[in-house]
């Protein structure tokens, strides 16, 4: 299947299609005219007298230098290859591709001038399975993400490295492989490809994307949690969430309802419950999950916006037959956006390992053994496995910290004030895998605990909840080697069947009552 994208429409699911499930991706053809028409008024000014920063100069500090036009294809070359300096692990492949289907939707706006033979080797190396070795440390998410792009631009015109059919080869023989060949860059093709906020956009979307999972599955662990400590649903009533009025509660709140409906758990201290100050993380499940909801969703809006957006420079506005230098390329929002779904997934991660640790706690988890071991003592139970989420938890905390808020100087003090969202986009995908383990044990924990409840059953949604998680995980009696019942319970929550199971993305679309 191909995704066929309209600039300044691709919607969120259209980008998650394309990182999650690899497919191939074209422009639609009716960007095509805008693209060539800004391509033109690029050429025509190369050939002028009037300078034209990155078409005839050079750039950043040596904007002033300038370049005769029979050699516009030749600094166009250079520019790609000295920036070129990306350092650290590749950009996983799924990532890669996702930027590279961004540089499109922003060429595809025809403000960029770079030509339609490009955007069709783009789309070629999407549709191939080229996919370019990008470094994933170098960007501060200023003058865009210059070195990553880079290396992506590096790609087509046969330099630097790619993957294909498994393997990592330099480009030149990769594109070989696949039947296609390198371009050589027309005026200022090599910045309108290294200018822009790609690489930082699609890391904080992966972020987004797997963050907002997370959310769903956490969801989930705190209903099985709840019945686990037989804990009060009368905090769960619509009421409450109404008065305070904000969306993420009301809908967190919703949800929660539909899937403990039907426990005999639940049932069995509905009447004259007086259980009504547990701990904040059974109580307050759905304003700080909800609160982590709502600032999902508006950073969710930012990249969106961003990802539709021309942010590369100078700009070619074709209707005013001018090229002009702005600074689109500056990251600031998706700095922003990235530090919001860092502190979302920190908050989830908090409040989950506290429902951990209640669980584990004799004298706070009504009446479940120590450790949720049937025979403590001998056995340890999950001791370990909480301090496990206390550690991870900590780590997320310390990632949480704004990197939108760090500025440093560079190219001379051109470029004096930076982004970070390079940084802040990076972080999330390991501060996700944390939150994954952590909602992971919280699923192990409290399915042991509703198990202790027999004869009395948790809810229908629940309870297949639970036996998904048996399949692969199964009950803990004595002691035994746990690394790998984490690993496949973290798994459960990264590939999103948690949620699916539970039916919360349908609940939180407003689709399932």
């Amino acid at each position: 299947m191909t995704v066929v994208l309209v600039p300044g429409e691709a919607r969120l699911a259209q980008l998650e299609t394309i990182w999650r499930e690899g497919e191939a991706v074209e422009l639609d053809d009716k960007a095509k005219p805008a693209i060539e028409a800004a391509a033109a008024l690029v050429r025509e000014a190369a050939n002028g007298d009037e300078a034209i920063y990155g078409v005839n100069t050079g750039f950043g500090k040596l904007a002033s230098v300038r370049i005769k036009p029979e050699d516009t294809e030749q600094l166009q070359r250079n520019l790609v290859l000295s920036h070129c300096c990306g350092v650290g692990e590749p950009l996983d492949i799924d990532t890669t591709r996702l930027m590279l289907a961004l540089k499109l939707l922003s060429i595809g706006r025809g403000a960029s001038g770079i030509r339609w033979e490009t955007v069709q080797l783009l789309e070629g190396l999407l549709a191939k399975g080229v996919t370019p070795v990008v470094p994933s440390q170098g960007s501060v998410g200023a003058s865009g993400d210059l070195a990553p792009l880079a290396h992506m631009a590096a790609t087509l015109v046969g330099e630097g490295e790619a993957w294909f059919d498994g393997e990592r080869l330099p480009s030149a023989m990769a594109m070989e492989k696949a039947g296609l060949a390198a371009v050589t860059l027309g005026p200022k093709e090599g910045l309108g490809l290294i200018n822009g906020t790609q690489f930082s956009t699609a890391c904080a979307l992966a972020g987004y994307f797997n963050a907002m999972r997370n959310a769903e599955a956490t969801i989930v662990s705190s209903c099985l949690s709840t019945d686990a400590i037989m804990g009060s649903t009368a905090p769960l009533r619509e009421s409450i969430h109404s008065l305070r009025g904000h969306k993420g509660q009301i809908d967190v709140g919703h949800a929660m309802r539909a899937i403990m409906e039907g426990s005999e758990i639940r049932e069995s201290h509905r009447e004259g419950d007086t259980r009504v100050q547990d701990p904040y993380c059974i109580r307050c499940q759905p304003q700080v999950t909800g609160a982590a909801l709502d600032l999902l969703r508006f950073a969710g809006q930012t990249l969106e916006t961003e990802a539709n957006a021309v942010s590369d420079n100078p700009l070619v506005l074709v209707e005013e037959r001018q090229i002009v230098s702005g600074g689109n390329f500056h990251a600031e929002p998706v700095a922003f956006a990235a530090d919001q779904i860092a502190l979302a997934i920190a908050e989830i991660g908090a409040i989950a390992q506290r429902r951990v640790a209640l669980m584990v706690d004799p004298t706070l988890s009504h009446d479940l053994p120590p450790f949720l071991t049937p025979e403590p003592g001998l056995n340890s139970g999950f001791m370990i496995a909480e301090v496990t989420t206390a550690a991870l938890m900590s780590e997320n905390k310390h990632l949480a910290n704004p990197c939108s808020t760090d500025s440093t100087p560079t190219s001379a003090n051109q470029e004096d004030h930076v982004s970070m969202a390079a940084h802040g986009a990076r972080r999330l995908e390991r501060m996700n895998s944390n939150l994954n383990v952590i909602i992971g044990v919280e699923v192990m924990c409290a399915a042991q605990g509703i198990e202790f409840r027999a004869p009395l059953a948790t809810s229908p949604v629940l309870q297949q909840v639970m036996n998904t998680l048996r399949k692969s995980v199964p009950a803990v009696g004595a002691d035994r080697f746990m690394a790998d019942d984490i690993r496949l319970a973290a798994g459960l929550v990264a590939d999103g069947t948690l949620g699916a199971v539970g039916k919360v993305p349908q609940l939180l679309a407003g689709e399932a009552a």
